[in-house]
């Protein structure tokens, strides 16, 4: 008698994979503006250092380039905190202006996590364009 097999077929591949992952899933079309608060010299602020990182990258830039990202390093001791300002039409169908990520206690990962459920869910679809037929197109498909 054997015991059956309850694990996973494959390994994680890491945190930094699932960063990436998370970042690849990254849409800042709900988002006007984004304000990352830390104190360099706390604890925890680390994570969110890199959370500024790799939100302000080139290919994370290009969802929205209307977004601005806004880096505020404090010394009064205060805890991270990441402010995302929604564009006013977001806002006003789903009835909330800004979210705030207390970020002390967050990993970035965690933090890529929130903002993909809670902001980039927001974000509008965009359909593919449609192609316009011609009248040769048209009866070159009638034909086949």
């Amino acid at each position: 008698m054997s015991i059956p097999y309850s694990g996973t077929i494959r390994r994680s591949k890491g945190v930094v994979s699932a960063i990436g992952k998370q970042l690849k899933a990254v849409n800042l079309k709900a988002a006007k503006k984004i304000t990352i608060k830390f104190d360099p010299f706390g604890e925890n602020a680390t994570h969110t250092r890199n959370f500024a990182h790799y939100i302000s990258a080139p290919k994370i830039a290009i969802t929205n380039p209307n977004c601005s990202v806004k880096t505020e390093v404090l010394c009064d001791r205060s805890e991270p905190t990441v402010e995302i300002t929604l564009l006013p039409a977001i806002a006003a169908t789903a009835k909330i202006q800004k979210v705030t990520l207390r970020s002390e206690n967050l990993t970035c990962l965690e933090i890529l996590q929130l903002l993909n459920k809670h902001i980039s869910s927001l974000a509008p679809v965009e359909l593919p364009p449609t192609t316009l037929q011609t009248k040769s197109d048209k009866k070159k498909t009638k034909t086949k």
